[in-house]
């Protein structure tokens, strides 16, 4: 029985062609070509009976996906549209630093940012949470120092902008007001000192305090 194309996805990408696509359907097994009308996919990868990846060939308009293999060629109506889509392009980033432990959510706005395949921090990549058009949220990788978020399209990749990853300083405790009190606990204490910002515990001895 000859293959069965249900779905492409993308469903369309540049004239250039190189576009990652994900084929559906079944009777992949042994699959031997994929075409975007009469020009053949490169980098074909048969993942299983009902899966296939690729690269698109260059092209234009709107070409049927066909899947041909040892039983004959898929019929079904699936296509893939060649459009002039434009590179990506960055105006912010928020926040535009972060712990050189990375882990922190950063919203990244801009244009064209609509299938995104990378987000890169440096040389690292960082995943993303969601893609919109407008908007990619990532999770940051680790880093140090300032470096340049790209993110990729299959158009392209845009223009850099600046993160800084920071090193939070220790924090130091210089008064205690009052500095005793009773054993039951219950009582205020101020604690005045530097870099206290977002502490996350606070120990009398080895007992925590609320």
């Amino acid at each position: 029985m000859a293959p069965v194309v249900t779905s492409v996805s993308p469903t369309q990408g540049p004239p250039a062609g190189g576009t990652s696509v994900t084929l559906t359907g079944s009777g992949f097994t042994g699959a031997t070509a994929v075409r975007f009308g009469p020009s053949l996919a490169t980098d074909v990868v048969v993942l299983s009976n009902t899966q296939i990846t690729a690269r698109t060939p260059p092209g234009s308009g709107t070409e049927k996906v066909t899947v041909t293999g040892p039983s004959g060629t898929s019929t079904q109506n699936v296509f893939f549209t060649y459009t002039t889509v434009a590179a990506p392009v960055l105006t912010a980033l928020s926040p535009a630093s972060g712990p050189t432990t990375g882990g922190n959510t950063v919203t990244i706005t801009g244009t064209n940012l609509t299938a995104a395949t990378q987000v890169l921090f440096g040389p690292n990549p960082a995943t993303i949470l969601t893609n919109t058009p407008t908007q990619i949220t990532t999770t940051a990788p680790t880093g140090t120092g300032t470096t340049n978020v790209t993110v990729t399209t299959p158009a392209g990749t845009s223009n850099p902008l600046p993160y800084t990853y920071t090193t939070t300083p220790t924090p130091t405790i210089t008064n205690l007001n009052p500095t005793s009190g009773p054993t039951t606990g219950g009582n205020t204490v101020t604690i005045t000192g530097t870099n206290l910002t977002a502490a996350t515990q606070v120990l009398f001895g080895p007992n925590p305090a609320t």
